[in-house]
């Protein structure tokens, strides 16, 4: 069976899930999903006022790119700047027991039990040893083998077509470097309580259920702040078959509200069982009536989880497509909603992206710098608690409809500052780093002029996902292939719709203290705090750096120079620049040789700067990686001058990929990539699943 997709005027066909002739989806697409897509956004005021329900769905246990690394225009399998290694081998060649490697390996429902394949390790120790400061490496290692397992469009049916349908965001991090509760807890309260003041560090599963009237979390939850501001609220469950994933069963105020005869709001809005026997009733009821709440927390039934093991990825998408039905049962309320969907963490599964974490504290030292207090951010024994891997995000919407991809750094605590931006019930709970490194996701929505057209997509009923998961669970188990020769996934090609980002970083290279050191000065012009991650390729089995500059300022690193030296920089959105040369030879007293890049968002231009102070001519060579043919141009730049290429980018979605060569100084190379924003959207990388070059 074959479904046909329109996006932006094109026909993408994609081959759907097959599996001993019983297929996900159906060849004429329902008609009550044909109506989903066709409500268009109640626009009256043309900003986020118009917003007058959020509606918020975590599931279980999903990395990005176990997801979606081979999904067109996101940064998946095609990616080519990432974490280097010691290997020499790109960041998917990750080393597993018995010291084979194990490259990522598909989850294929043809040939064995791709919807029933297991997790693996996901707690604390083992996340941190597998993410290993920033340097990967060891994944499989510490995460086994089927960690590296990833799905496509065929398995994903329902979940690739609602990536197509609205928004899907490819930087969205969970939000620590762990288990499910801790990052739970950062989605219903803004932090895991790092001081330790209300039971915390919150770092395991301690507390995710009822317990003990007397015992529990005490810190204020963001539910509480909101029965307080007289902002609605509920959480949909049913409290017989939760999961236990609603964490504020794990707190003290709600236990004791439940013990002292469950009348009060906490209890009857977050305790109580408006789903119960696992059905949606409830949330269709309240929507009919017009009693959906501003703000709404839905948990998953076990079964429906998405978690590897009892739920599976087929009926974690039944069950999105039932919140849907429910929120779509009155076309006005629709009109008027968000749904965010998510998931807590990423179980075992890898995901290849360096999160954005402060420095780390090794052997005393940070391994990096940050221009904002990250104190909160980081565990007595010096490593951060997080951010931790991507996992998927979809913002669904009439705001946020026809395909779109946001590649802005978020968290769990941006769907809690999207509540303030809407409500405005503070969360004073969120870390000074978190709201200068993260956004609050009203980058992902149009909601000046949100209706565009938008393409169907498939849907699943309940008994042909559990059928299917059962059909799956009889076949053979699929097992990871040892092969460090083997390829690598293809990511589909092609690009989809890019929301505007608020970026605009650069990073200099100089040669400093008289020939002693190479300093990098990562300077922030743009509207959001970043982090560069640093990677010293000369000395892979030091911990990366990593430098948090908050929007408007910058920072300088330093490192010692001792005769070659390759610098590479990795920042949001595909940002990358490299510095490599020999200090003897180009950097020492006198050379002067330079290069650096500007940026003129609104002629959509990249301006080379090509700098000689130094006595005699030199030959600079610039040259287009990826965007114009690899076209090179010769620039001869004389003595104690200066001279300018303009780059144009308009063409290629205004993404660049420039490198600098010096003929004279054949060490010298300066690389430039990344896109330039000028608060337009754009497209995805067009050059994302090009060959890593």
């Amino acid at each position: 069976m074959r479904i046909r997709l329109c996006l932006m005027k094109r026909i993408h066909r994609r081959s759907f899930l097959k599996m001993g002739g019983a297929s996900l989806g159906a060849a004429a697409l329902p008609t009550f999903l044909r109506e989903i897509a066709a409500i268009s956004a109640t626009s009256a005021s043309g900003t986020i006022a118009d917003v007058k329900h959020v509606v918020i769905l975590i599931q279980e246990n999903r990395s990005f790119d176990h997801y979606f690394g081979t999904m067109r225009g996101v940064r998946g399998f095609g990616d080519r700047f990432t974490v280097p290694q010691r290997s020499g081998q790109t960041v998917w060649h990750q080393r597993g027991a018995a010291d084979v490697t194990i490259l990522p390996f598909h989850l294929d429902s043809r040939s064995g039990n791709a919807q029933r394949v297991a997790g693996g390790p996901h707690h604390w120790d083992d996340a941190h040893a597998a993410w290993n400061h920033g340097s990967f490496g060891s994944w499989a290692l510490h995460k086994e083998a089927p960690s590296m397992g990833y799905f496509t469009a065929t398995e994903l049916a329902f979940q690739f077509a609602l990536a197509d349908a609205f928004t899907v965001c490819d930087a969205y991090h969970c939000s620590i470097q762990g288990c499910t509760n801790p990052n739970r807890l950062f989605a219903f309260t803004g932090t895991n309580d790092p001081f330790g003041k209300g039971g915390g560090p919150a770092i395991d599963n301690t507390n995710d259920d009822l317990g003990a009237p007397a015992l529990g979390y005490t810190w204020t939850t963001y539910a509480e702040r909101l029965e307080a501001a007289g902002v609605s609220w509920k959480v949909y469950q049913d409290m017989h078959d939760n999961f236990t994933n609603n964490p504020l069963e794990g707190f003290r105020s709600f236990r004791e509200a439940l013990a002292s005869g469950g009348d009060s709001a906490l209890v009857q809005r977050g305790l109580s069982s408006p789903l119960s026997d696992g059905t949606l009733a409830g949330l269709r009821a309240d929507v009919v009536a017009g009693k959906l709440p501003q703000v709404t927390w839905i948990v998953a039934p076990e079964r429906y989880s998405e978690h590897p093991g009892p739920s599976s990825p087929v009926q974690g998408g039944y069950f999105a497509q039932q919140v849907l039905e429910a929120l779509t049962a009155d076309r006005d309320v629709w009109s008027k909603t968000v749904l965010f969907i998510t998931y807590d963490e990423n179980d075992a599964f890898f995901d290849h992206v360096p999160p954005p974490c402060p420095p780390s504290r090794v052997d005393g030292q940070l391994a990096g710098a940050s221009t904002v207090d990250d104190a909160s951010e980081r565990h007595p024994s010096g490593v951060p608690y997080g951010p931790g891997p991507r996992v998927p995000l979809f913002v669904v919407s009439p705001f946020s409809r026809g395909g779109w991809v946001n590649s802005q750094a978020f968290d769990h605590t941006s769907i809690l500052r999207f509540l303030e931006a809407r409500f405005g019930v503070h969360e004073p709970n969120i870390s000074p780093f978190r709201r200068a490194m993260f956004g609050d996701l009203t980058s992902a929505f149009n909601f000046a002029s949100p209706n565009s057209e938008v393409p169907p997509f498939i849907s699943c009923s309940r008994d042909r996902a559990d059928a299917l998961r059962a059909a799956q669970e009889k076949l053979s188990a699929i097992h990871a292939p040892v092969d460090s020769n083997g390829s690598m996934p293809p990511q589909e090609p092609g690009v989809r719709p890019s929301r505007a980002l608020p970026y605009e970083l650069n990073v200099e290279g100089t040669i400093a203290d008289n020939g002693k050191s190479v300093a990098l000065e990562f300077v922030n012009s743009g509207g959001i705090g970043a982090v560069f991650h640093v990677y010293d390729r000369n000395h892979l089995t030091a911990p990366p750096r990593r430098y948090a500059v908050e929007a408007g300022k910058a920072i300088v690193g330093r490192w010692p120079a001792g005769g070659a030296y390759d610098l590479w920089v990795l920042g949001p959105n595909g940002f990358h620049r490299r510095f490599e040369g020999r200090v003897e030879r180009c950097g020492s007293i006198g050379s002067g040789i330079t290069a650096s890049v500007a940026y003129d968002g609104a002629a959509e231009t990249l301006i080379v700067r090509l700098k000689n102070e130094s006595e005699t001519p030199k030959t600079f060579v610039v040259t287009d990686n990826a965007y114009r043919s690899k076209q090179s141009e010769q620039i001869v730049v004389g003595p104690k001058s200066e001279e300018r290429v303009i780059v144009p980018v308009a063409k290629s979605g205004r993404w660049y990929d420039t490198s600098v060569r010096v003929e004279e100084l054949p060490e010298f190379h300066r690389r430039f990539a990344g896109r330039i924003e000028n608060g337009k959207p754009s497209t995805s990388d067009p050059a994302v699943d090009a060959s890593i070059v």
